[in-house]
């Protein structure tokens, strides 16, 4: 498999069903202010970390990074993907989180072919589809997901079965700005998976994505039984297509 990266264009894998094309490269990372409600919380990033290689295959190495907090507790959150260039399925999955004095890491090796996954740390085995994704290969993958206004889309690609489907509702469009002042068409989508979390159905969660070829995520709101956090992007850099 050949692999070009480009800072200038869109990230072309050659594989078995031929070129795939995605809206993001190595190096883009998106920084994000953190409120709840109107109060600062602290700041967030995607980034694109690397090209790495699991089992053989190549990968992409998502990471999203969430950290802050108030007089009140402290949170700091690192989910890392390890997604296959050729197919974009979910082969490993990291989430280390603190939450004040509480920390939480969980681990999984997943294995498509088979069609199971192993959470370390823990005997067995779990389904997993065909085309497993993870909390953070689902953000991009909603980026390579072509999407119209009105439409609910569903999809069992979650990597951990019983929580299936993922469903998009694209809501509408809405104008908003980007770091640089320019003003862009954004489609809001209504992201719901399970029943806990940022996009759990309670949380009411709306994601703005540039309605154009780079789907930049703009803004994540999510609604929690103690507040409402707003992600707002502050600054991006080497995203496909910058003027």
């Amino acid at each position: 498999m050949n692999v070009l990266v480009s800072l200038t264009s869109l990230i072309i894998a050659a594989g078995p069903g031929g070129p795939t094309r995605y809206p993001f490269h190595v190096g883009e990372q998106l920084n994000f202010s953190a409120k709840l409600g109107m109060l600062k919380l602290g700041e967030a990033t995607m980034h694109v970390a690397a090209l790495d290689t699991v089992r053989g295959e190549p990968t992409f190495l998502f990471r999203f990074r969430l950290e802050g907090g108030n007089f009140l507790f402290r949170i700091k959150n690192v989910i890392e993907s390890w997604t296959t260039v050729d197919g974009f399925r979910s082969l490993h999955f990291k989430n280390d989180n603190s939450e004040n004095d509480h920390i939480y890491l969980r681990e999984y090796d997943i294995f498509p072919d088979s069609g199971f996954y192993r959470q370390k740390g823990k005997e067995g085995q779990q389904p997993t589809p065909k085309q497993p994704l993870d909390d953070a290969s689902l953000l991009y993958f909603v980026r390579t997901t072509p999407l119209e206004v009105g439409q609910v889309y569903k999809f069992d690609k979650y990597f951990i079965n019983e929580k299936n489907p993922l469903v998009i509702r694209v809501l509408k469009t809405e104008t908003m700005e980007l770091p640089d002042g320019s003003k862009v068409e954004c489609l809001v989508l209504n992201p719901v998976i399970d029943d806990k979390g940022m996009f759990a159905d309670r949380a009411e969660a709306r994601l703005w994505i540039t309605n154009d070829a780079r789907r930049i995520p703009v803004q994540i709101r999510s609604r929690y039984s103690w507040g409402t956090v707003t992600l707002r992007l502050e600054k991006m850099t080497a995203v496909s297509g910058d003027r």
